[in-house]
């Protein structure tokens, strides 16, 4: 039996995750349909139920979930009288910040540790009590926190694990809140998510503690919206060998995601991830692939993307394909959020840990187990995901 899950998200009071908590706790109130959850339809033996979900997390901000979700404009009153009224209690516990590494995201509900040791301990307290208070039968870790900056990826502490403990001893600062959740997360044999670009438990230790300590983890960047479309059309336009001369994307955003992105360095780490899957998906290089991301603060989440594909085909012939993706950026995102915490638990009910390289369609940089390239196609994905859900 799947039992109770809890969902302990790093960032619970952004829109994702508040979007997220009010969608199941419609379901459950009954005021909500199972519209948009990709996985509805699949009766999976060990699989938790939606109805079965419990949520909680840290994040910076000192308010109410349902203040936070008024804030983000995605959810209003009309959610919180119809079955999402549970957020109005629920705080989020004092997390772990970083300017940093992460610029324009900051708060005062900051966890008080002298350490990376004692903000790891405390981590794994909150993780604990969440079991025991809320009764639940597993839990997981799934971070929807702002994108940090990209990591010194060569400082020695990154080297592998011996060398991550001593640089958690030394408190080396190359060391970021998202690899301290991953590993507290890990170290409590807890499932771990990674929805953001951060790098976290893809970081060679982590990616090494989950593989030993045969915890479930996977990541990064959740697929959305723009490159969910890409991995959809790019594959499509090499089986008909029309040749991508040059691929235009460009986004504007105004939720707190596009704010945090509006920082140079954390912006370049949600470039990465957008970026490096074209020649993948096509076979060879574009390279006009130009990718941009705009932080526009009256489109709040109303995401606007815009692709440009320039063509080549059959006698040379040039041709275009305009896509406008007019979109709810946090609508997209929670239910893939949702889903992601369900198959983790699966994963560990099934005595399964390490890299879940199943869930790769949920990610624009999906994990796998022995670094080679990642499949990146969507209905790939889609087949290596079903047939993993079908196993007994």
């Amino acid at each position: 039996m799947a039992g109770r899950l809890g969902v302990a998200i790093v960032g619970v009071g952004g829109a994702v995750a508040t979007t997220a908590i009010a969608g199941v706790e419609m379901i459950k109130a009954g005021s909500n349909s199972l519209a948009g959850l990709p996985l509805a339809d699949r009766t999976v033996s060990g699989m938790a139920g939606y109805r079965d979900m419990v949520f909680g997390g840290w994040d910076l901000a000192d308010e109410t979930l349902d203040r936070c979700a008024m804030r983000h404009g995605v959810i209003g009153e009309k959610e919180l009288s119809d079955g999402a009224s549970s957020l109005k209690g629920m705080k989020p516990w004092p997390a772990v910040g970083s300017t940093d590494f992460c610029a324009n995201i900051d708060g005062g509900n900051k966890i008080a540790a002298d350490s990376h040791r004692q903000a790891v301990d405390i981590i794994r307290g909150d993780l604990k009590r969440f079991r025991t208070d809320q009764q639940l039968d597993r839990v997981v870790m799934v971070n929807l926190a702002s994108t940090e900056r990209v990591p010194d990826l060569h400082a020695p502490s990154l080297a592998n694990l011996d060398a991550f403990e001593r640089g958690l001893d030394a408190d080396d600062p190359a060391i970021s809140p998202a690899m301290l959740y991953a590993y507290a997360a890990i170290g409590a044999d807890t499932p771990y998510a990674n929805f953001s670009p951060s790098v976290a438990a893809d970081a060679a230790p982590l990616a090494d503690l989950a593989r030993k300590l045969n915890v479930p983890v996977a990541g990064k960047d959740g697929k959305t919206g723009q490159t969910m479309m890409k991995t959809v059309i790019a594959p499509a336009l090499r089986q008909r060998a029309l040749h991508v001369d040059g691929w235009f994307s460009t986004n504007i955003l105004g939720n707190s995601d596009g704010k945090a992105l509006d920082d140079p360095k954390s912006l370049q780490s949600k470039l990465n991830t957008k970026t490096e899957l074209l020649e993948h998906l096509l076979g060879y290089p574009v390279e006009d692939h130009i990718v941009m991301i705009h932080y526009y603060r009256p489109r709040g989440d109303d995401k606007e993307a815009w692709d440009n594909i320039d063509v080549t085909g059959f006698l040379g012939q040039k041709m275009q394909l305009k896509v406008n993706f007019l979109c709810k950026d946090s609508v997209l995102a929670a239910p893939l959020v949702i889903e992601i915490a369900r198959v983790l638990g699966l994963a560990q009910e099934r005595g399964e840990g390490g890299v879940q390289e199943q869930l790769g369609i949920f990610f624009k940089a999906p994990q796998t187990r022995d670094g080679r390239d990642a499949e990146h196609a969507l209905f790939e994905q889609q087949l290596i995901l079903d047939e993993w859900l079908g196993r007994s």
